[in-house]
């Protein structure tokens, strides 16, 4: 048996779940001391109580301890044996391995209430500022964070052998090596009148201080820091000694790398210290957590306004199926943006044939800009630039931008506007005007926020076109418009020129991936010659014979600009458009509430020498579902009309076919080929009364 059985053991308390010990044995191995091991239960007696309890029979074989007889032996030793009963046991030190706050202070409440004199060490496995501030308020002689010190066996045998024993009057000694052992960045002691009396920072940190730590002993926090901040931090340290409780606070202070965060834990200390009353200030840099804070408020904010933009979008697409007339949809989106609360003000201008802009329709309250604005803008500002580029502007700091008015800037001060955005309202090459939204904070709109508005500027270009087109398609008169291009640069011109032939348009679209194609018919002309012509020309991008002949052709077209497409866009439906001899000829239908200038000014940058030449009123005949199927039926002889109910009733169009064209072939007793003849004259027959009749651009 051992000399430590002798000793004083030193007694750790352990997690009362676990009941296991990660010092116990490294304790062992390291001292001559007996090391026990007792629950943390809770219940400060039952702590006490293990805590205190005569060595278990284990460590002598299921015996009591042997006994001294000797007379000498004192009556009130607490190892002493007395009518064959056992003392309690006073350990040589009680050492605490938890990591939950409540539990640290239980124990070290009871130990130092009833055993005075024994020595305490805080060992949490990981240790934090938290433990640390237990530990120095409830008095522990020692604190060691086993995860992070570099020798913890070594510290806690050397605080057991020297015994320091209870916290002296003076207050000196343990809270210096609790701050030394859990150190965050920076730590003092600090006076009640705000003097700094100890102090001490983390050697990686010293560089950022402009005086080292050693000389800060002595001044104040008036010396340290700004009036304010000087008056917020001794607000603190006074609410700590008035309440006796833990108290916390941010703030900032200048250093060698610039300003920088720190929070601060102010433990109140029960002794005085220099015969005055005290706190322990623990400081942590907080800098990068508060930039991360920052960062992830703004991606909030980013997420949020994107969801709003994105619901705008939503409501704009579903004003689509309902909207009337343009002028719902621009009121729609100017109030769905201000109720928002995102944004203060939002209106529409669109351009004039002046190169100016004309209000249009506006919400919010910043009352004083959009008064401004219902007259004629300067081209030199961002909304202006907006719509005659059609690109995307933005103003981070409206009143120190000084591209903008002086009078808008007054106006923007007036009403607390401090970012704007312009954006353009298009779809494809069709301009329909400005979108401005206004902003009451500095750098309101992020590059992701920028990607919503232009989303949003198509949508609603998108959204114009639509209604502009379904005002046409439903209207009982129309206004036809007839242009002469007297020359241009497309493949058309240059090949009526070159070989006296004449181009017609039968049909002009966009696929659903953005592809424009042309079908032309050339009369006066071979295919080859034309493939080869349009396979040569730069305005053409793609080209493919569709039927050709020695003297006319069809093609199939893909240009790099079109006046077609810049008449679609613009809501036109084209009638007919015919180039023979270098001079073209469009017919064009457009709506009664059409911009007619602007549909000619379109047309212009495609053609340079476009005129009206004719403007007409037209009344369209109605004609019912009746009459057009009448009319379908007439232009399909008997055999053409069997062959397609055949084919229809029998399955011929479902996926997977019902019947072959064998079995509709031996069903009407004619050879396969001959039905297929049948079936293909019928159908087009069908699509050329559907189309043709509809017009080229439907």
């Amino acid at each position: 048996m051992k000399a430590a059985y002798r000793s004083k053991p030193i007694v750790v308390v352990t997690d009362a779940r676990t009941q296991e010990s990660r010092l116990r044995t490294r304790l062992e191995q390291a001292t001559d001391h007996d090391v026990r091991t007792v629950p943390a239960t809770g219940d400060r007696d039952a702590i006490l109580e293990s805590i205190t309890a005569q060595r278990d029979a284990e460590h002598n074989g299921g015996e009591l301890p042997p006994t001294d007889d000797s007379e000498s032996q004192s009556t009130d030793d607490t190892n002493a044996v007395t009518d064959g009963e056992t003392a309690p046991v006073t350990p040589s030190a009680v050492v605490i391995e938890l990591d939950c706050p409540g539990e640290i202070q239980t124990v070290l409440r009871r130990v130092h209430a009833e055993l005075a004199d024994v020595p305490t060490i805080v060992a949490p496995h990981e240790g934090s500022e938290r433990l640390a501030t237990v530990a120095l308020r409830a008095d522990a002689t020692e604190y060691v964070p086993t995860e992070r010190d570099t020798d913890p066996i070594d510290r806690i045998v050397s605080t057991i052998e020297s015994s320091p024993g209870p916290p002296s009057d003076d207050g000196d000694g343990h809270y210096h090596r609790i701050l030394a052992n859990e150190l965050p960045d920076e730590a003092f002691v600090i006076g009640e009148n705000g003097t700094y009396l100890e102090a001490k920072v983390r050697p990686e940190s010293a560089d950022l201080y402009s005086m080292p730590a050693e000389e800060l002993t002595g001044t104040t926090l008036d010396d340290a820091f700004p009036d304010s901040v000087a008056a917020k931090l001794q607000e603190c340290i006074d609410r700590a000694l008035r309440t006796a409780d833990v108290q916390s606070v941010e703030y900032e202070t200048n250093t060698t790398d610039g300003p920088r965060q720190f929070e601060a834990r102010v433990v109140p200390i029960d002794e005085r210290i220099q015969g005055r009353r005290a706190v322990v200030w623990l400081a942590r840099d907080i800098t990068e957590r508060v930039e991360r804070e920052r960062q992830l408020r703004s991606r909030q904010d980013q997420l949020e306004t994107l969801n709003r933009i994105n619901a705008v979008v939503r409501q704009v697409i579903e004003t689509l199926v309902e909207a009337p007339a343009r002028d719902a949809i621009e009121y729609e989106v100017c109030n769905q943006l201000v109720d928002s609360e995102l944004y203060c003000g939002s209106w529409i201008a669109e351009r004039t044939g002046d190169e100016c802009l004309s209000y249009r329709t506006g919400a919010g309250e910043a009352e004083t800009v959009l008064e401004h604005v219902r007259e004629c803008t300067d081209q030199e500002n961002p909304v202006a630039q907006a719509a005659f580029t059609g690109e995307l502007q933005t103003t981070s700091r409206v009143l120190d931008d000084e591209s903008i008015p002086d009078e808008l800037r007054a106006a923007a001060r007036e009403d607390d506007v401090r970012s704007a955005i312009a954006v353009p309202i298009t779809h494809e090459d069709a301009s329909y005007g400005v979108l401005t939204v206004l902003a009451s904070r500095d750098d309101a709109f992020s590059e992701r926020e920028r990607a919503g508005f232009r989303l949003l500027g198509e949508t609603i270009g998108f959204t114009i076109m639509a209604v502009k087109n379904r005002q046409l398609l439903f209207a009982d008169s129309v206004v036809e418009l007839e242009f002469r291009i007297d020359g241009g640069d497309t493949f058309s011109f240059d090949l009526s020129s070159e070989y006296d032939c004449t181009c017609s348009l039968e049909w002009a679209g966009t696929t659903a991936g953005g592809r424009t194609f042309q079908y032309v018919t050339i009369d006066g002309l071979d295919g080859e010659t034309v493939l080869e012509e349009a396979m040569a020309h730069d305005s053409v991008e793609e080209c493919r014979l569709i039927h050709g002949g020695d003297d006319s052709c069809t093609i199939e077209l893909r240009l790099s600009k079109s006046g077609i497409r810049t008449l679609t866009n613009h809501g036109a439906t084209i009638r007919d458009v015919s180039v023979e001899n270098g001079v073209g000829t469009f017919l064009v239908e457009v709506s009664q509430d059409a911009d007619i200038r602007e549909i000619a000014e379109a047309l212009t940058v495609i053609y340079e020498n476009t005129e009206l030449v004719a403007r007409r009123e037209v009344d369209r005949p109605v004609r019912t579902a009746a009459e057009r199927r009448n009319r379908i039926l007439d232009r399909l002889t008997d055999r053409q009309l069997t062959t397609l109910r055949l084919a229809y009733y029998g399955g011929f169009f479902d996926w997977p076919r019902e019947s072959t064209g064998e079995d509709i072939a031996e069903a009407m007793d004619i050879s396969p080929p001959t039905m297929h003849q049948h079936m293909r004259k019928g159908l087009n027959s069908i699509l050329g009364e559907f189309f043709e009749d509809g017009g080229n651009a439907e």
